[in-house]
């Protein structure tokens, strides 16, 4: 239960609308509901401004069903990462109304519309990082950013990221997506402004020691306000952005892609930013 539909839930009590009892039951799952295999933490939104997100990987078909239709009812928006598409056909049947995005391995039902709020770039090293970065593009978007994707514009040729550099130049968070050595984080963070999220990934050769190399290089940037998540990571950096994003504009403000202050700063030859794409794939 979001704060909004509490404040509306004491409302309709206070006026008479709505009778003390029912409400009681309203409220008899907060601050969690016990399923016997997962207690669900219904209070999460009311404490962060973010519903439960449920991490798909270990868990069953109907597990993750009952967890998402018990999220759902408290009339949040449920968004799951790490379901695969094998998992995904098992569940689908069950949640009509979830949108699967192959890719980035995570499902959303939409149960209330999602505000905007900031704009985050998510920039790739190469397109074996795609699976990652889309976790973390859509993980923001999800949780209401802009999202913008530069992908495929690593160290191994930086004119294809400077190209397009006024795009990330003005977005409210960045977060950098590399595997082999890693060095992607430090370029965009020694000429960008905003706050940096990097996530190492596991790609690379045998001494990239499945991301640990990407891991170390980045936790010993050089540049200053490099953020590290783990190894793979991509929901934690979009979740993490989407905290940002939230400080920055307020928890019901609606920003645009390119209606945010820094997109407002004069500059030289900008060109206009694209608003991101969910990329919705519906199986």
């Amino acid at each position: 239960m979001e704060e909004t539909q509490l404040k509306e839930l004491l409302e309709r009590v206070s006026n008479g609308t709505m009778p003390v009892g029912k409400a009681l039951e309203r409220l008899r799952s907060l601050p969690f509901e016990d399923l016997g295999f997962a207690k669900v933490d219904h209070h999460r939104a009311l404490r962060r401004g973010i519903p439960e997100v449920i991490f798909c990987e270990g868990k069953s078909a109907h597990e993750i069903v009952k967890i998402a239709q018990k999220i759902g009812e408290q009339g949040v928006n449920v968004l799951a990462t790490r379901c695969s598409k094998k998992l995904f056909r098992a569940i689908s049947p069950r949640l009509p109304a979830a949108v699967y995005h192959e890719e980035g391995r995570v499902f959303f039902i939409e149960r209330t519309a999602v505000k905007r709020r900031g704009v985050v770039a998510v920039v790739s090293g190469g397109t074996s990082d795609r699976p990652v970065a889309e976790e973390a593009a859509l993980t923001a978007h999800y949780l209401g950013c802009a999202v913008d994707r530069l992908y495929d514009v690593g160290v191994a040729g930086i004119h294809r990221l400077l190209s397009s550099w006024e795009r990330v130049r003005t977005a409210d968070c960045i977060i950098v997506v590399a595997g082999m050595e890693g060095a992607l984080a430090s370029v965009v963070a020694g000429i960008a402004d905003a706050p940096l999220i990097a996530v190492p990934t596991s790609v690379g050769y045998g001494a990239s020691f499945g991301g640990l190399a990407a891991l170390l290089t980045m936790l010993n940037s050089c540049a200053g306000g490099v953020t590290v998540v783990n190894i793979d990571n991509g929901f934690g950096a979009g979740y993490a952005a989407a905290v940002l994003c939230r400080k920055i504009y307020g928890a019901g403000g609606t920003v645009a892609a390119g209606e945010g202050p820094r997109s407002k700063r004069p500059s030289k030859g900008a060109t206009a930013r694209r608003p991101g794409r969910p990329g919705t794939k519906k199986t």
